[in-house]
């Protein structure tokens, strides 16, 4: 029997975290929508990178034959949780399992009739967005935590100064 499963993030930016979940996602499914969050935001410090960009980081950092088996969605907030479930269904093909680490979201897709699972928490302590963007601004290594054609990508788009420029404080780690 197919089965498509679903996985939601920002990936601001994507991080070899979330390709190893990812990649966990594609094993256990045949065909995954990945719904690129939060897509309407951008050039924030939370949130630096736009929906295309981030598309692009997940293409770039996919092999050949992952590429054939995922659709990669952008989808906008709804800023609502009762209608966030019926928001991303609307947007992408169906599907019948979702991928989460999110405790709310595995609850919402849960509570609509999704069968929905954790994946494997991959060193969540250094692959984090907020780790990630910190280190970024702060212009310490941060390039081994992201697949190298993310790296290529942020360092094109001025990355560093895109975040000094949307207000991210440069701290050092202590």
């Amino acid at each position: 029997m197919f089965m498509r499963g679903l996985i939601i993030g920002r990936f601001q930016p994507l991080h070899k975290g979330h390709l190893a979940a990812i990649r966990e996602a594609l094993a256990a499914c045949d065909d995954l929508v990945i719904v690129i969050g939060s897509a309407e935001l951008s050039h924030t410090a939370e949130n630096p990178f736009t929906a295309g960009e981030r598309y692009q980081m997940l293409l770039s950092s996919l092999g050949e034959e992952e590429r054939s088996r995922v659709h990669i969605i952008p989808v906008r907030d709804v800023n609502r949780y009762a209608a966030w479930v019926s928001h991303v269904e609307s947007y992408v093909p169906p599907f019948d399992l979702v991928f989460s680490n999110n405790d709310l979201t595995r609850s919402l897709f849960s509570g609509a009739g999704y069968s929905a699972r954790r994946t494997k928490a991959y060193n969540s302590k250094s692959y984090s967005g907020t780790e990630i963007r910190r280190r970024i601004a702060a212009d310490e290594k941060w390039h081994q935590l992201v697949p190298a054609p993310v790296a290529a990508i942020v360092e094109s788009l001025g990355g560093r100064q895109r975040l000094l420029d949307a207000g991210l404080k440069p701290k050092k780690r202590r």
